[in-house]
């Protein structure tokens, strides 16, 4: 009875640690995105999903801003866009680069018309930092980068469009 017990206490505690929300990541409800040519326009700004381009943001590191609708496609096949205001201090957009390095989905961009230094981005899902070093910023990333909402999980970012703003 006491193994049983222990047992059934170690499985609810780590489903509840995998279930449980890094602080300060806000929530949206967007279902899949249709696809749509030209300028749409997105309530949040980084977009957390919704309509989108048809072709989707290849996946990397860019030092100039994207196309939301570009890196909204590819947010729904699991990618999470990681994007800084154009002044950010350079040591930390290379404490950036070196959390998505090595990534297969993930980007990496400034952002013209965010409000905070540092937003990172997943599908339906948004959080705000000050600062690049902030350890929330990994935990996001190993949490969505292919998981999460993304309606088509699994889908490449590679292969479709690589320009910038």
């Amino acid at each position: 009875m006491k193994r049983t017990l222990l047992t059934l206490t170690v499985l609810l505690a780590s489903c509840s640690q995998g279930e449980r929300e890094i602080e300060g990541v806000t929530s949206f409800k967007h279902d899949g995105g249709d696809h749509q040519e030209g300028r749409v326009h997105y309530a949040q700004r980084p977009p957390a999903g919704g309509a989108h381009h048809p072709a989707w943001q290849n996946c990397g590191v860019y030092d100039r801003p994207l196309y939301d609708e570009y890196a909204v496609h590819s947010l729904e096949h699991g990618a999470v866009w990681l994007t800084y205001t154009p002044d950010l201090p350079a040591k930390q957009v290379n404490a950036l680069k070196q959390l998505v390095e090595g990534r297969t989905h993930a980007l990496l961009s400034p952002h013209d018309t965010q409000t905070a230094p540092v937003v990172i981005t997943a599908w339906n899902k948004q959080l705000h930092v000050q600062d690049a070093t902030d350890a929330r910023l990994k935990q996001f990333l190993q949490k969505y980068e292919q998981g999460g909402e993304a309606p088509e999980i699994g889908a490449s970012c590679s292969g479709a469009y690589s320009g910038t703003v």
